[in-house]
């Protein structure tokens, strides 16, 4: 079966591919800042993508299984009205998620819904689609390739439209770029228009540091592996074994933090850098943030962007929101 045919799924192409120059300029500037760092976007290649998925069924990572049991639970009060409904997801990824609001809709009424999935993988957009295909005869799919967090206004302007934000993504931005985010989408809602974004919410020191400092070693692995896409792109010559994953939470701040901290002196070069790169012993190259939020955080999203907060689904231990936003009528 041909994934591409418009009977299953219709994909947009709105990726501006940047130049290998321009990726290689970016990762020399975050090396060479004062704290060394190498965005997080880097993480995924096929390798990371693997073990993104191995870390999100991992007994220490509980915000997946968090955030689709709250899904599993209140699904009918999130969809509400779900004629004529788009239900667009931005970071789709694999499709676990939207599947359980999806099978909370009749199968009768399932041609009356458009899933439009916004991703920067074309490989997992067509895999998600082959099996929503299979499991929701009917459904109306559009995929759109493209990164929505600089392209925003790249989905269609029908409504009502229910935009899920799931995983806490949001929170791998600084405070600043969050709220700039959601300014931005505010400004492209149309009243009655809703916002589902998943929030993983402040807790236990300890459970933080578990979550990204698996047992089995996983999330170590994972952090590793950006060294090898930076080789990849920039050929340079970064060893893994030259490093150890670390990760603390940052209280000030309220984000749990993954660095690599060099074990010894290391010289990072490249044809492509103008000068080498010095790494002491011990200097750490900041890969993620990740931020937690509290109730107030929430209140402040509502406050800061003019978007009515309906509700806020928790779980019982209060882990993970999902808060349910709306562009006022």
């Amino acid at each position: 079966m041909n994934l591409t045919n418009r009977e299953i799924l219709t994909i947009q192409n709105l990726l501006v591919s940047e130049s290998r120059s321009e990726l290689i300029e970016e990762i020399f500037r975050g090396l060479t800042q004062r704290q060394k760092q190498i965005s997080s976007r880097f993480f995924y290649d096929d390798t990371g993508s693997e073990l993104f998925e191995k870390i999100t069924t991992l007994p220490e990572y509980y915000p997946t299984r968090t955030e689709k049991m709250i899904l599993q639970e209140n699904a009918d009060a999130i969809l509400g009205d779900f004629n004529q409904i788009e239900i667009v997801e931005l970071g789709s990824g694999d499709c676990s998620k939207i599947s359980i609001l999806l099978d909370h809709i009749p199968k009768n009424k399932l041609a009356q819904v458009k899933y439009i999935p916004i991703d920067i993988s074309e490989t997992a957009m067509l895999k998600s689609a082959e099996l929503l295909h299979r499991n929701y005869p009917g459904l109306n799919i559009q995929g759109i390739l493209a990164d929505f967090m600089k392209h925003l206004d790249v989905f269609p302007e029908t409504s009502p439209r229910l935009i899920c934000f799931f995983g806490s993504t949001l929170g791998n931005l600084t405070r600043t770029q969050m709220n700039d985010f959601l300014l931005n989408l505010k400004l492209l809602m149309n009243p009655g228009d809703r916002l589902l974004l998943g929030l993983d919410m402040v807790k236990d020191r300890q459970i933080l540091y578990k979550a990204y400092n698996d047992d089995q070693g996983v999330t170590a692995r994972f952090n590793k592996n950006i060294l090898k896409v930076i080789n990849d792109i920039a050929e340079t010559n970064f060893n893994p074994a030259d490093f150890e994953h670390l990760v603390f939470y940052n209280e000030q701040e309220a984000r749990i933090e993954m660095h690599l901290k060099a074990l010894n002196h290391v010289t990072v070069s490249s044809q492509y850098f103008p000068e080498d790169i010095f790494i002491g012993a011990g200097e750490t190259i900041h890969t993620e943030n990740s931020h937690k939020f509290l109730p107030e955080h929430i209140l402040q999203m509502a406050s800061i962007t003019g978007l009515q907060l309906k509700i806020s689904f928790t779980d019982a231990q209060q882990y993970f929101t999902l808060n349910l936003f709306e562009e006022p009528k």
